[in-house]
């Protein structure tokens, strides 16, 4: 793969979209745990040093989808700024960039909402391919 004639925004935007998904399920996960200890569904104490009675699951979702978007996707922030200052990606890498991140927006709605493990999962599998796929890629344009 020669340098790219793209625009490094076309690479940006994917990264700022899964910032913004990132902090959109922090506000969420921000939300709900104060409204759950505001109605007492939940305690401060079990907050203060994460011991004694957990809060029911569903207010530590949002949480366990935030803390997810800070485990895989670094690789995926790490890959696009190496394909941006190497000027190593094309078009197909751009979109696989979009289709990570629709797969990650997929697996947030998943872990927030209904939980079904078996399709959490299947997403999860999808864009732990997905970025496979972009750093055999990327891999591939520096030899």
């Amino acid at each position: 793969m020669e340098p790219t004639s793209l625009s490094p925004l076309e690479l940006i935007r994917p990264i700022v979209a899964l910032v913004a998904l990132t902090g959109v399920v922090w506000a969420l996960m921000v939300v709900v745990r104060n409204a759950a200890v505001f109605r007492g569904a939940a305690s401060v104490r079990y907050y203060r040093a994460y011991t004694g009675e957990a809060p029911p699951e569903w207010i530590e979702r949002p949480a366990r989808a935030f803390m997810n978007l800070l485990e895989v996707p670094i690789l995926f922030y790490l890959v696009c700024v190496l394909m941006i200052v190497t000027q190593r990606f094309d078009a197909t890498q751009v979109a696989l960039a979009w289709a990570f991140v629709a797969v990650r927006v997929a697996h947030a709605a998943i872990h927030i909402g209904w939980n079904d493990v078996r399709v959490r999962f299947f997403a999860y599998f999808t864009g732990c391919g997905v970025l496979t796929v972009m750093w055999v890629r990327f891999a591939l344009a520096l030899a």
